[in-house]
C-alpha cells in the first residue's frame, strides 16, 4: 500500500504520538537520578571518543557517534530498552506529562498552508474566534505557507511560554478575508482518557487512550460522573493503548477491586519483589465490568487487564493483547538525553509472566501483528498460541495462561472480511481526517445549521463522499477494496464528518454503536 508523503500527520499542536518514538509499547516508574558503570569500561569509551576527535583523519561528528553506539549497545538488550535523544525526550515527557503550552488546534499542512482542522475546545484559539477551514498564513513576522515547512519547525512558532501572545494573519476562505487576530497561549490539555458515555440507561463506557500523569485523575472524574448518571455496569476499553505509567494503571484497579486485592507484582535483577494491593474505599469495587482489549494493547495496560483477570472481577474482551511485562525506568544521560532501560518484570496476581518472546529481535519482535494475522489468530479464538506449560487458576479456578500477551474471556474477531483488514486500519488513520477535511472544505456552509440527527440522515442516504474518497485514495496510491467494506467504510467517514462538525461524542456515538466488541460487552451473557 502506498501514500502519497504529503499526507503525513501533523497533529494537535504539540502533542506528538508517544508510540513513534518508542513502539508505543512501553510502561516505566518513576525517572532514576542515574546509574554507575565499570570505570574501565567507561574510559576505554571516553578515550576512544577522544582519539576520534582529535587524531582521526577527517572531522566526524562524534555525537552521532555516540548515539550510534548507545544504540547498538541497547539493541543486545530487549525491544523496551531505548534511547531517547534530547529533541524526542521533550516531546514524549510533553504527552506523557498530559499537557503543553500553546494555541490549541488541530491542524495539518494542506498544499502548502497550515490549516487548522479543529480548534481544542475552550483552548487559546478558540477562545480567539479561530474557526476550523481557517488558514495561518503568519505568526508574527515568520511567515507559514508557500515555504512547505517540515514539522520541527512549525511547532515552535505556535508553541511557547504561557501567557506570551502571538499575532496570527488568517485566512477565512468562507468569507473570502483576510484578517490578524491576537492570541495569548496557554496551558492545553493533552486527554489520555478520550471519552466517556452512557451506552444503555445502566451502563458507562469509558476510553483510555495511553496512560499519562493525569489518566487517573481523568478517569475517576469521569467515573464518578457516570455513577451519577445510573451507571452500575462499566465497559473499559483499552485497544490500541500502548501503556505508559504503571502507577497510573494501578490506582485506576484500586478503584476496581476490593480491599487487599494484589493488583501487580514486580521483580527485579536482584530476585526483590515487592507487592501492590489495593486499598479501601474503591468507587466502583462491585459493579459489573469489562475490559475491551485488542493486539495493540500493551504494558499498562495489560496490567490492568490482568489484575482483573486474575482477581475474577470482571470479563476480558476482545483479541490477545500484546505481550509486553517489562518495566522500565527513565536514566538521564546528563546531555538532555535518556535512556528508558528495562529494570524488572511484572507479574499478573496469579503468578503469570504475559511477556512475549524477543529471542529473534527487535524487528520480529515488533512485527507480530503480521504472524498472527497469517495464522488466523485475529480472526479465530482457536488459532491463538499459548503454552499449555503455563497455565495458571484464579481463585474461581478459570484457567488463564502466560507467556505472551492477556488472552480475553471473550473473543472478538478483527472487523472487516478476512484479507481486508488493511481498510480498518486506513480508516482510522489521518488519511480520514484529510480527506474529510478536504471536503468539508469545498462547501461547509451545507452543514451550517444542521442538526446531528438530520446530518446522520444525510450522511446515509448519501454515497457521494465514499465515492470520493475511492477516488481520493486512488489519487493517493492506495488501492483498497473498499465496496466489499461499504457499510464499515461509510461509518468511519460519517464518524470523522460527525467529529469535525460536532465533537468527540459524536464522533464516538457513531463509531461504538456497530462496535463488535462493544455489542458483546453489552450482552447479557457477557456482562
Amino acid at each position: 500500500m502506498k501514500m502519497n508523503t504529503k499526507y503525513v500527520p501533523i497533529m494537535v499542536c504539540g502533542a506528538l504520538a508517544l508510540g513513534i518514538l518508542i513502539g508505543g509499547k512501553i510502561n516505566f516508574s518513576v525517572p532514576a537520578t542515574g546509574f554507575t558503570t565499570n570505570a574501565t569500561n567507561k574510559g576505554k569509551l571516553n578515550r576512544l571518543i577522544d582519539f576520534i576527535e582529535n587524531d582521526y583523519v577527517d572531522n566526524v561528528n562524534t555525537d552521532s557517534i555516540i548515539d550510534i553506539t548507545v544504540n547498538d549497545i541497547l539493541a543486545q538488550l530487549d525491544p523496551h530498552s531505548v534511547y531517547i535523544n534530547s529533541e524526542d525526550l521533550q516531546e514524549v515527557s510533553q504527552s506523557m506529562r498530559g499537557d503543553f503550552v500553546g494555541i490549541g488546534v488541530n491542524f495539518y499542512m494542506y498544499k502548502d498552508t497550515l490549516a487548522v482542522i479543529k480548534t481544542v475546545e475552550g483552548g487559546p484559539s478558540e477562545k480567539a474566534g479561530i474557526k476550523s477551514g481557517d488558514r495561518i498564513l503568519m505568526a508574527d513576522n515568520d511567515v507559514l505557507f508557500g515555504r512547505k515547512l517540515p514539522n520541527d519547525s512549525l511547532f515552535p512558532k505556535l508553541k511557547g511560554a504561557k501567557d506570551s501572545e502571538v499575532t496570527l494573519t488568517i485566512y477565512r476562505k468562507e468569507e473570502n478575508r483576510k484578517f490578524k487576530v491576537r492570541v495569548k497561549r496557554d496551558v492545553v490539555p493533552i486527554k489520555s482518557v478520550d471519552i466517556s458515555a452512557m451506552l444503555d440507561k445502566n451502563t458507562g463506557y469509558i476510553k483510555i487512550n495511553r496512560f499519562a500523569e493525569t489518566t487517573y485523575s481523568e478517569f475517576r472524574r469521569e467515573l464518578v460522573k457516570l455513577k451519577g448518571e445510573g451507571a452500575t455496569r462499566l465497559v473499559i476499553d483499552l485497544r490500541e493503548n500502548g501503556g505508559g505509567y504503571l502507577e497510573e494503571a494501578v490506582r485506576i484497579a484500586d478503584e476496581l477491586l476490593k480491599d487487599e486485592t494484589l493488583i501487580v507484582m514486580t521483580k527485579n535483577k536482584g530476585g526483590k519483589e515487592d507487592k501492590t494491593y489495593a486499598t479501601e474505599g474503591g468507587i466502583f469495587e462491585t459493579g459489573k465490568l469489562a475490559i475491551l482489549i485488542n493486539e495493540n494493547s500493551a504494558s499498562a495496560s495489560e496490567i490492568l487487564a490482568g489484575a482483573i483477570q486474575d482477581n475474577d472481577r470482571g470479563t476480558i474482551i476482545g483479541r490477545r493483547s500484546f505481550g509486553k511485562g517489562l518495566v522500565q525506568r527513565e536514566m538521564p544521560l546528563g546531555d538532555g538525553s535518556a535512556v528508558r532501560l528495562t529494570v524488572a518484570r511484572y507479574y499478573t496476581p496469579t503468578g503469570r509472566s504475559i511477556q512475549k518472546s524477543y529471542d529473534h529481535g527487535a524487528a520480529e519482535y515488533f512485527k507480530e501483528f503480521g504472524h498472527r494475522y497469517e495464522t488466523g489468530e485475529l480472526y479465530a479464538a482457536d488459532s491463538i498460541k499459548i503454552a499449555d506449560t503455563l497455565k495458571f487458576k484464579t481463585p474461581k479456578g478459570k484457567i488463564v495462561y502466560g507467556g505472551g500477551g492477556i488472552v480475553p474471556d471473550v473473543f472478538v474477531p478483527l472487523e472487516g472480511k478476512h484479507g481486508d483488514e488493511s481498510i480498518g486500519l486506513v480508516m482510522q488513520s489521518g488519511i480520514v481526517s484529510y480527506f474529510v477535511f478536504e471536503q468539508l472544505d469545498k462547501d461547509r456552509k451545507q452543514f451550517e445549521g444542521v442538526a446531528f440527527p438530520d446530518f446522520l440522515l444525510k450522511m446515509d442516504k448519501n454515497d457521494t463522499y465514499f465515492t470520493n474518497f475511492k477516488k481520493y485514495l486512488k489519487n493517493n496510491g492506495v488501492t483498497l477494496p473498499l465496496d466489499h467494506n461499504k457499510g464499515l467504510v461509510k461509518r468511519y467517514l460519517t464518524a470523522e464528518f460527525a467529529r469535525q462538525l460536532y465533537g468527540e461524542k459524536e464522533y464516538y456515538q457513531i463509531i461504538l454503536k456497530e462496535d463488535a466488541m462493544v455489542k458483546k460487552a453489552l450482552d447479557a451473557k457477557t456482562l
